[in-house]
């Protein structure tokens, strides 16, 4: 409650009035009463506690990188009437300022202002924090209101097509893992609907759930795309050049994923994600994508690659030119395999069967990555 000025005005002040009392001097006597009254007042004025029901939106919940969004904060005064307050909400580690209006009793005001959102990453937002002070500084309290929210700020994406892997008869999209008969592989159970066929039902489980319960096959033969992202901070000296990185993977795996294709998504710690394919699961891959950080490792990203079902795109994001012996030793595992790299500061010689991309910017991956689809 008392600030360090508080603090060191009462410590002073008994040791003044010590100091007088033991010397028979009333002059330091009466200055130390006159600091012990003063801090007794600071403490008096930042008692009284406003009665505020806080309620908190953000608008919207989810953004690219650099995007707008704004937090609402919808104040009701419970108790007495109140002037306007200065306030600060807390978005991350950035304190936003907040200017509350006047409120009579059983009044109300929404509030608005924007949140930073130049930064990727899950944002805590609040709770709002009320500071009161005296004149003087010797007294300060901090109360909170309102439940605080969390705002995704996600990867920036640029719109990206298929890359083509080579079977010509993959390039039209999946349809059986869709059809009523499926496949022979099994991707899942779930709940029966109405025209699943009645041979696919899974008796035990739905004898164990009391829920009609069905199997769900897929097509194993579509191509998954496969994204790794190298995420050693020894590789990214420039934080920027991550977070374009960051970018690059969404952008391919989104367009993936859009097309209705499986996509699988690799640092060097492990998976990060590994969907299906469609529209739903671009906002999987965009969320996982959000939490992703730089972290120090012994393996590389490409060694995760090992460890995973061969076949389809590799799409490998590393500006490391070293790492071009590993991407070829898994050559014979894909039907297709390109690096991109971000900001290269010297150019590279690509492995036979790599091809590389190089670029600055997600408008220049849009157009190296539109050549690239269209040579093939």
């Amino acid at each position: 409650m008392l600030t360090p000025l508080g603090w060191g005005t009462a410590a002073g002040s008994v040791l003044l009035y010590a100091a007088g009392w033991w010397l028979g001097y009333p002059e330091p006597a009466v200055l130390a009463v006159a600091g012990l009254a003063a801090v007794g007042a600071a403490a008096l004025w930042t008692l009284p506690r406003p009665k505020l029901e806080v309620g908190r939106e953000i608008a919207p919940a989810r953004v690219e990188r650099g995007e707008p969004a704004v937090g609402v904060l919808h104040v009701t005064n419970r108790g007495r009437g109140v002037r306007g307050l200065s306030a600060e909400d807390a978005a991350g580690s950035t304190p936003v300022a907040v200017d509350i209006p006047r409120l009579r009793p059983g009044g109300g005001r929404t509030v608005t202002y924007r949140l930073p959102t130049s930064r990727r990453g899950e944002i805590p937002v609040g709770p709002l924090r009320l500071v009161r002070a005296d004149p003087l500084r010797l007294a300060r309290r901090v109360r909170e209101y309102g439940a605080p929210r969390v705002l995704l700020v996600r990867p920036r994406t640029v719109r990206l097509a298929l890359l083509p892997s080579g079977r010509a008869h993959h390039l039209e999209g999946p349809t059986s893992d869709r059809s009523p008969a499926g496949t022979a592989t099994f991707h899942a159970l779930r709940e029966y609907v109405i025209g699943d066929e009645l041979r696919h039902i899974h008796w035990k489980s739905s004898a164990r759930t009391g829920t009609l319960m069905v199997r769900q096959l897929v097509d194993a033969s579509l191509p998954t795309t496969t994204v790794v992202l190298e995420a050693r901070p020894g590789s990214w000296p420039e934080p920027d050049d991550f977070e374009l990185a960051v970018d690059a993977a969404a952008s391919v795996a989104a367009g993936a994923a859009s097309a209705s294709f499986p996509v699988r998504i690799l640092t060097g710690d492990g998976q990060v994600a590994d969907t299906r394919g469609g529209p739903d699961d671009v906002e999987v891959l965009l969320d996982r994508l959000t939490s992703v950080q730089t972290r120090e490792g012994p393996r590389s990203a490409v060694d995760a690659v090992r460890r995973v079902r061969p076949g389809g795109s590799l799409v490998v994001i590393t500006p490391d030119a070293a790492e071009f012996g590993r991407i070829a030793a898994v050559r014979s595992r894909f039907d297709r395999i390109v690096v991109l790299r971000v900001r290269p500061r010297e150019p590279a010689a690509a492995p036979p069967g790599v091809q590389i991309v190089d670029f600055t910017d997600l408008e220049g991956l849009a157009e190296a990555w539109r050549r690239l689809g269209s040579a093939r």
